[in-house]
């Protein structure tokens, strides 16, 4: 279980990066009056990688908290 954990947290970590990237791109395109992506804007972008972010942390608290203590 924990390896599954691993990584789902390692590719919505990824796809945060990735959609926060291309949300920096889709921005300097809208200056130019071009668009990368046609289906969403910059900010809803953004909006998508915090909401990734999210459940990355919140699965990182999970796997935390369900460790045996060192003592």
């Amino acid at each position: 279980m924990s390896n599954l954990s691993s990584l789902v947290n390692r590719s919505l970590f990824l796809l945060a990066f990735v959609l926060a990237a291309l949300a920096v791109v889709e921005k300097a395109a809208n200056l130019f009056d071009y668009t990368v992506i046609n289906g969403y804007s910059a900010s809803r972008l953004l909006e998508l990688a915090a909401v990734a972010l999210l459940f990355v942390i919140a699965l990182l608290l999970r796997e935390v908290r369900e460790s045996p203590t060192r003592s």
